[in-house]
């Protein structure tokens, strides 16, 4: 059988992509390897170093990260553009900027971080555990009442705010229907989003003096504080991972006849827990450290109150508050309490999020067989 001449006789090779103008590699088969691109970041950055240190501004590091970023972004644009076509180089170009970016924003965090690690590691021994400061006037000492003072408000605070946030965010999405209660409730959590948090310490603490008289002060009343900071973000967050599960789930549980409710149980939230149980720990981790209304609501004490329905209390950002605005004689004790009493704030905040992350390993829906 006869084919015809102009017919190819094997397959069809797809034009080769040249970024555009018909010289150079394309993008799945660039020229600059990350060998290549590692060089040039190297060769950059003792560039950069070089001239800061000359310059005479000693090692800043945010001048030797913008001076890097800028010989970079120009070499890497300039060796591309002329390898690669105009394309890619404009694509490596974007991708530096937008690391430079990035790098300068890790900045404040990771110097942050740096110092409160080199400054709270002084005092981060067993007696900041096991002791407290009652009778303690210099060195020695703990923050044992603090610690256990933060555990138990923000506990009490996640016990009463997790469930109202969760169900008022399941009525939005699933039963109101933009009806006059839910544009209410909308309107009044965005209302309670952006509210000082001093105010929601006067709030509780108001409420309270008029039950029990002036001067009321207990941890059950910090906790009432911290409620109403928290249950806007438990709302919000968990509003929008719900609105996240297709509706294709809903309706195929509608159709084998499983009533709403238990369709929202067993269906809606094991798909959405994931996400709720992140929202859940960015509304603990926005709440535990909390001064102003701790300040108001609960105050400082020396010793150890595990009893949140009376007296005072004291709660680590009030006692590092504390310990560095007003320290005693002679003050370095007490500054570098605060500094450790800061450090386990955030290891604090650490753990909870590993909680989150182990919460959303084991309770999310599987999606193999």
């Amino acid at each position: 059988m006869s084919t015809d001449e102009g017919t190819p006789r094997g397959p069809v090779k797809p034009p080769r992509d040249n970024g555009g103008d018909g010289d150079g590699a394309s993008f799945l088969n660039p020229v600059i390897s990350g060998k290549h691109i590692l060089a040039i970041a190297g060769v950059s950055l003792l560039l950069g170093a070089g001239i800061v240190l000359g310059a005479g501004l000693g090692f800043h590091l945010v001048a030797i990260i913008v001076l890097t970023a800028v010989i970079y972004s120009v070499a890497i644009f300039v060796i591309s553009r002329f390898v690669e076509g105009p394309r890619p180089a404009v694509d490596r170009l974007v991708t530096a900027i937008v690391a430079t970016f990035f790098a300068l924003a890790m900045v404040p965090l990771v110097s942050v971080a740096l110092s409160v690690i080199e400054l709270g590691i002084k005092r981060f021994d067993v007696d900041f555990f096991t002791y407290s400061m009652r009778g303690v006037v210099g060195e020695g000492g703990g923050a044992y009442h603090a610690i256990m003072g933060t555990l138990i408000i923000t506990v009490i605070a996640t016990l009463i705010a997790v469930p109202i946030g969760i169900f008022a965010a399941i009525y939005l999405v699933e039963y109101g229907n933009k009806n006059r209660l839910s544009r209410a409730l909308t309107f009044f959590v965005d209302v309670m989003t952006g509210i000082p948090s001093i105010v929601a310490g006067l709030f509780a603490y108001s409420l309270f003096v008029l039950i029990f008289g002036p001067g009321a002060r207990a941890g059950i009343i910090g906790a009432t504080a911290l409620v109403v900071l928290m249950i806007p973000t438990v709302v919000r967050s968990t509003e929008e991972m719900l609105r996240l599960v297709p509706n294709e789930l809903r309706e195929a549980s509608y159709a084998l006849g499983v009533p709403k409710w238990l369709t929202i149980a067993k269906v809606v939230l094991p798909t959405a827990i994931a996400g709720i149980a992140t929202g859940v720990t960015l509304a603990i981790a926005r709440i535990i450290g909390e001064t102003a209304p701790l300040l108001v609501t609960v105050g400082i004490t020396t010793g150890a109150n595990l009893n949140p329905f009376s007296g005072r209390m004291a709660t680590l950002p009030v006692f590092s508050y504390y310990s560095y605005a007003t320290p005693g004689v002679p003050p370095q004790p007490f500054i570098d309490r605060a500094w450790t009493g800061l450090l386990v704030l955030i290891i604090i905040v650490m753990a909870l999020n590993i909680i989150a992350r182990l919460i959303s390993k084991f309770f999310a829906p599987k999606t193999g067989r």
